[in-house]
């Protein structure tokens, strides 16, 4: 017989017997050898254990006061730390926008735009203007006029519950 790899070398029946001794051999470890038996049996021998608990003679453990060891003792200086963990935002940058009022357009109206078209705007003339911080609105106010500036000044900060009532508009 020949080996289909090697045509060159002539394989002989004993060395094929050989090999398929070595084979069988390998095919049933020993529960020795093998680790899937020694973890089965560890397995076997956690839950019988969980199953039946022995019977223990120790008192359990008295539960006791948390000590200074366990949680800090508050200080009377904290609101200093307050005030240094404000500071490390004070130079975040955000991005203030006064809002005129707004419109829907179709993409047709949108087209049809041309320089000296007006838009009509959902806002009144005289009523308050929208002040955004980072799109939130966070007050409102009226413009004016500073040194041939334009300004805003603030008229009401709006609570948590008129900023849901504006979202809705």
């Amino acid at each position: 017989m020949t080996d289909p790899n090697k045509p060159d070398q002539n394989i002989s029946d004993d060395d094929w017997a050989a090999a398929m001794n070595e084979q069988e051999g390998d095919a049933q470890p020993s529960e020795e050898d093998d680790p899937w038996a020694e973890a089965l049996a560890e397995q076997q021998a956690a839950e019988a254990a969980d199953q039946e608990p022995e019977p223990s003679h120790e008192p359990a453990p008295e539960a006791r006061a948390a000590s200074g060891s366990v949680f800090r003792p508050l200080e009377q200086g904290s609101g200093t730390t307050e005030a240094r963990d404000l500071e490390m935002i004070m130079d975040i940058p955000v991005k203030l926008t006064v809002e005129l009022g707004r419109t829907k357009l179709t993409i047709k109206q949108l087209l049809e735009l041309a320089q000296g078209s007006v838009i009509e705007l959902d806002g009144l003339a005289g009523e308050p203007m929208d002040i955004l911080i980072n799109g939130y609105l966070i007050a409102q106010g009226e413009v004016v006029v500073v040194e041939d500036k334009y300004g805003i000044r603030i008229t009401e900060i709006i609570t948590p519950s008129e900023r849901v009532q504006k979202l809705n508009r």
